[in-house]
């Protein structure tokens, strides 16, 4: 993410942070990246708000739960500018919606996601927000997920059963899968190297130079419905 902060004529990189960075090594930016866990990027999202500095959040983890706080959090912050990106790739943005559209017609579908085996999370943020947007689209109607109280039905989430796979050799993959009356459809994203996300990495650092509130997703920015 920074080479492509510090590649853009309209940003300039004041600080990479790690582990050893100061607290304060971050407090004068007028826009926070966040990249880093679960764990920690609610605290780093919410101090840089209450400091009204802008953020784009580009780390799992954050589920309808944390959501629902952040916007809370924002609705008391005037001129607040967050921007949640479970995936910035653009192609990945384009299945998940392909996997919205193919929701409304088909009552079977499970998500399958595989990742290097450093990704501490599971399932992945992406998988998450692919199963949120398709109950959204199918507006509260369960899918079809049989035996759904077995571990091997992977996890439900909002009643979509998600599979993770963590293995060597791989960068990222996520296959949707729908089963209808004879036949099946899947809308499978690969991810072959990181250089994929550059482009939405730019993306989301042009919006937030006029964006306010909360967006979840690159769909709007992007223009993909």
């Amino acid at each position: 993410m920074s080479e492509v902060v510090e590649e853009h004529p309209d940003f300039t990189l004041t600080e990479r942070l790690g582990r050893a960075s100061a607290p304060e090594a971050w407090h004068n930016a007028d826009l926070i990246i966040d990249a880093t866990t679960p764990e920690l990027s609610p605290t780093i999202v919410r101090e840089a708000l209450a400091r009204g500095q802008r953020v784009i959040v580009g780390t799992s983890g954050w589920d309808d739960e944390r959501l629902s706080e952040l916007r809370n959090d924002i609705a008391e912050t005037p001129g607040a500018s967050v921007i949640v990106v479970p995936n910035f790739s653009l192609g990945s943005v384009l299945g998940t919606a392909l996997s919205t559209i193919a929701a409304r017609y088909f009552d079977a579908v499970e998500i399958i996601e595989t990742h290097h085996p450093k990704k501490i999370d599971s399932p992945s943020g992406t998988a998450v927000h692919t199963a949120q947007a398709i109950m959204r689209e199918r507006e509260g109607n369960p899918v079809d997920a049989p035996f759904a109280d077995q571990a091997a039905r992977g996890q439900q989430t909002q009643g979509v059963p998600i599979h993770s796979l963590r293995l060597a050799g791989v960068v990222a993959k996520q296959e949707v899968r729908f089963g209808g009356v004879g036949e099946t459809l899947t809308i499978t994203h690969d991810t072959v190297s990181s250089d994929s996300y550059r482009a939405g990495v730019r993306a989301a650092l042009e919006a937030s130079l006029t964006h306010e509130g909360l967006t979840v997703g690159l769909n709007e920015i992007l223009g993909v419905s």
